[in-house]
């Protein structure tokens, strides 16, 4: 099996190569060693490089992304039922935030949450900051009734 070094494997990913030892930092992808001390990624990596860079485009953290990525085997290639299995598991994350990001793009045309608790016609208005209590933020977005 073919070994990509960092170089090879930031060009097919289209991912730096500060990110790539960032994620080998976190424990997100690994690589072996060789005898002068460069880095060696097996092929499969591609795959977890993917995933993480498709994550992070819909916002989840890079936390979530390795607590998921540590329920893959270790030592060999994940096969469809691992990455089905990991898919199942994020079905109601992912759920969750394409209906954040639903309301978002339904509510892009008023106020999203700036704060200034002044427009009266505006949806997310917060009169008197009563959704204080319930945390910081655009709480309309965050957590609708």
């Amino acid at each position: 099996m073919a070994e990509l070094t960092i170089g090879e494997l930031a060009a097919r990913s289209g991912v730096a190569r500060s990110a790539l030892r960032y994620y080998e930092h976190l424990g997100l992808i690994r690589s072996r060693r060789t005898s002068g001390n460069q880095r060696r990624y097996p092929r499969a990596e591609l795959r977890r490089v993917a995933f993480i860079r498709i994550a992070q485009q819909v916002g989840v953290s890079l936390e979530e992304i390795r607590v998921a990525l540590d329920d893959l085997p270790e030592g060999r290639t994940p096969t469809v039922a691992d990455w089905a299995r990991l898919s199942r598991h994020w079905r109601h994350r992912l759920d969750e935030q394409i209906a954040l990001m639903q309301r978002l793009r339904d509510n892009l045309t008023s106020c999203i949450g700036c704060g200034c608790l002044s427009l009266a016609s505006c949806s997310l208005n917060n009169r008197d900051d009563r959704l204080a209590v319930e945390g910081p933020g655009p709480r309309r977005l965050l957590a609708p009734r």
